[in-house]
């Protein structure tokens, strides 16, 4: 067997940030179009639906993607979801009717579901650990910059141009970041026969809509024990397939289980107050919705800036002192947080909350994600990073829709949704009756301040769960151990294998 080529590295990484840049701008830029998008097609009672199928399509397809490349290599399939994602990109921009942007945003979302996952899987490829645990920052600040530059480019977009160039925007990037792969990133990949999980990836993906549908408030009591049904007929499919989509075996480990658990609560904690407190902010103080946004901008400073140094902590501390840290500052952050809203917080007060609030977070999730990939060998990686992403997705999904319910419950007769709407518009319902407004607004704070004590709760729980980790350093995941012992390390990377030839960099 031949040798395989060098991976450059300074170029792969190039190429791993261009692909969470195409990730984390979607979402932002398109979000800033929609009322344009809607006012040009019509079709406003489908709205709702271009963003759900987009997180769909995407949170369906993180764990495919991740054991396919387990199988058969990061690089053909971080091409293909490349390539999906700009299939369905032109597409969208070519869209005649809001049906057509939905096909097409689901189509998107196939390919988007590969590019973050396996964005990381390659950087845990080529870095060893400790380069891994500095290298988070980076990335963590690339998602930062496109969530916020996001909202703005978009603005520019639609004033300048129209809302079909939010789709056509990522077209180049993803033709960079798909050239620079082809020529910079080389794996050789062990063939071996295996079959794939065919019924677990159905079944998967049948639970995982059904729970997303639910949770959104669409026929729940229809779709809700559909999922409980189906997520039953997939666990008893894994636990039998060569090859899962799911690795039961894998989040039975201690480490690997909680890691996922911490990652669901990142992604509940997170999408929640990136959802609700936009609403507070129009809906009881009054301001607009670029004040809104700006007030989340905080929060993405802060969380790269904590997972910069945590990489640099990691060497003195052990994941789980770490993680202890990170949800103790972000639960208090939120604490806070929920008792300013009941008070109604200056805008000062609440930067300085959704900066430390980012840093929590940043200290709590990155361990997780480097702890997850040192426990387990190149093998098992790809599927270990993908049900990372997984629950963190899911978590996120399942809190907004769960306190979206409790929202709705609680203003619930009280006005016509189309009352509601005209309090998040810009003149804030200036124009009702003084009576309305008072009750209508009494009832969504008072609603409002229970959302942010339950998120509150919830990063407490995860606080908790933080201390029955592992008490693990930097290096001594037994995916590492393993790797030591059965790797050849070229030039002190982790990741090359001379048994297997997986990888040469």
């Amino acid at each position: 067997m031949s040798s395989p080529k060098r991976t450059n590295r300074a170029v792969t990484t190039i190429a791993i940030l261009l692909s969470l840049f195409m990730a984390a701008m979607e979402t932002t830029v398109v979000a800033t179009a929609m009322p344009t998008v809607v006012a040009d097609l019509g079709a406003l009672e489908l709205y709702g639906w271009v963003g759900a199928v987009y997180l769909l399509g995407n949170t369906v397809a993180m764990p495919i993607y991740g054991k396919l490349s387990d199988l058969y290599g990061r690089k053909a399939l971080m091409l293909v979801g490349i390539t999906l994602f700009l299939i369905g990109s032109m597409a969208s921009g070519l869209s005649q009717s809001m049906v057509q942007l939905i096909a097409f945003r689901a189509l998107q979302a196939l390919g988007a579901g590969g590019l973050q996952t396996l964005a990381f899987t390659v950087a845990g490829d080529i870095y060893e650990v400790k380069e891994r645990a500095r290298i988070q920052g980076i990335f963590g600040a690339v998602w930062a910059i496109a969530g916020m530059s996001g909202p703005f480019l978009g603005g520019l977009l639609v004033k300048f141009l129209s809302w079909h160039w939010v789709f056509y925007v990522n077209v180049p990037v993803g033709i960079l970041a798909a050239f620079l792969y082809v020529i910079a990133f080389h794996e050789s990949v062990e063939k071996r026969e295996a079959k794939l999980d065919i019924p677990g990836a159905i079944f998967v993906t049948g639970a995982v809509v059904s729970l997303l549908l639910g949770t959104s408030r669409v026929a729940p009591a229809i779709t809700i024990p559909l999922a409980i049904v189906l997520g039953v007929i997939m666990i008893l499919v894994e636990r039998r397939a060569e090859e899962p989509v799911i690795p039961l075996d894998l989040l039975r480990k201690r480490v690997i289980g909680l890691s996922c658990l911490l990652g669901g609560v990142v992604g509940a904690s997170m999408m929640s107050v990136v959802t609700y407190l936009p609403l507070y902010l129009q809906g009881i103080v009054g301001t607009s919705a670029t004040t809104a946004g700006s007030m989340l901008s905080p929060l993405l400073i802060g969380w790269p800036l904590a997972a910069t140094f945590t990489g640099r902590l990691l060497s003195r501390f052990s994941y789980r002192t770490m993680m202890i840290f990170g949800w103790t500052l972000a639960t208090a952050s939120l604490v806070v947080l929920a008792m300013e809203i009941q008070n109604v917080a200056s805008p000062g007060v609440l930067y300085a909350i959704m900066f430390f609030l980012g840093l929590g977070l940043g200290f709590a999730n990155t361990p997780v994600i480097l702890v997850l990939q040192e426990s387990v060998t190149w093998q098992q990686r790809g599927a270990a990073t993908a049900a990372s992403a997984f629950f963190r997705t899911i978590g996120g999904s399942i809190a907004v829709g769960a306190l979206g319910a409790i929202l709705a419950g609680g203003l619930a007769g009280l006005a016509d949704p189309r009352v509601l709407s005209e309090i998040m518009g810009p003149e804030h319902g200036h124009h009702l009756d003084p009576a309305l407004m008072g009750r209508i607004s009494a009832q969504l704070e008072a609603s409002l301040v229970t959302i942010f004590r339950i998120i509150s709760a919830m990063a407490a729980s995860a606080l908790a769960l933080a201390f029955f980790f592992p008490r693990l350093r930097l290096g001594q995941g037994a995916g590492t151990l393993r790797e030591r012992q059965d790797r050849s390390l070229d030039d002190g990377l982790v990741g090359q294998d001379a048994e297997n030839a997986k990888m040469t960099t």
